[in-house]
């Protein structure tokens, strides 16, 4: 198994464990990606994912060139035998956190991306080098790096292939926070288990709001916005959210 999924309560930890190749992926990885996700996805009693890769030099090195490629060319007009993940086919709306311990680049970058939330390590790396090799990233490097970074940075990255270091990422909002290599884990899951303490429905609506509303007009977002505050006003997490702030005390949220 390259793709290790451990469960510490309410938090799903997935190491892409691969580390004498920086943790690059292959199919078989892939598709172990997808079915952790999925796991973790219908799992009632996980509420927050953390993404990392084994070891300090890389989270994800991006594919495994030797191993892809020849899937890629053979499925280049097929994209349904790809599996699903939180990159592209597989909606997420449990929150994601990036542990990037080291280099992001190509597919490594995008699955960081595709989390909601990103701690990096002061040795992290960050690129989408795919140019160099005649093509383009494939994960939603091309529309999540735009979204994420200004069009410049993104651009440099995407059609320069530059690399750039966690203080850069950290100065153009790619990343959260910056910390040392050994404090990468310890604060993802300080970080995970803050957001467990708060109410899990109302912190994945608010996720599909956010999601859903950036490729919405402003009108449609605040309509969206409107009718998850009108379903949520209707669930036990509210209830018990009001109740706990009443009588001065911690809330107990279920997820209901």
């Amino acid at each position: 198994m390259v793709i290790d999924l451990k469960k510490s309560g309410k938090i799903a930890i997935f190491t892409i464990n691969r580390p004498e190749k920086r943790n690059a992926m292959t199919t078989q990885a892939v598709q172990e990606l997808s079915d952790a996700m999925v796991e973790f996805r219908d799992d009632p009693s996980l509420w927050v994912g953390v993404v990392t890769g084994a070891g300090k030099e890389a989270f994800c090195g991006g594919a495994d060139v030797d191993d892809r490629v020849p899937f890629m060319k053979a499925h280049r007009y097929s994209p349904w035998a790809i599996p699903p993940t939180p990159m592209r086919g597989l909606t997420m709306w449990k929150p994601l956190i990036a542990a990037i311990n080291g280099l992001a680049l190509g597919g490594g970058l995008e699955l960081a991306l595709a989390c909601d939330l990103r701690i990096a390590s002061e040795n992290a790396r960050f690129g989408t080098p795919e140019v160099k090799l005649g093509l383009i990233p494939g994960w939603g490097g091309t529309q999540r790096l735009p979204r994420t970074v200004p069009w410049c940075k993104a651009a440099e990255m995407v059609l320069m292939g530059r690399i750039i270091d966690a203080q850069e990422a950290f100065r153009v909002g790619l990343v959260n926070k910056v910390v040392t290599p050994d404090e990468v884990m310890p604060v993802a899951m300080e970080w995970a288990e803050s957001v467990c303490q708060l109410a899990p429905l109302a912190v994945r609506a608010a996720k599909e709001a956010m999601t859903r509303g950036s490729s919405s007009t402003l009108e449609e977002g605040l309509a969206l916005e409107q009718s998850f505050g009108a379903y949520l006003l209707g669930t036990g997490d509210f209830a018990e959210g009001l109740a706990s702030f009443t009588e001065k005390r911690k809330p107990v949220y279920e997820a209901k």
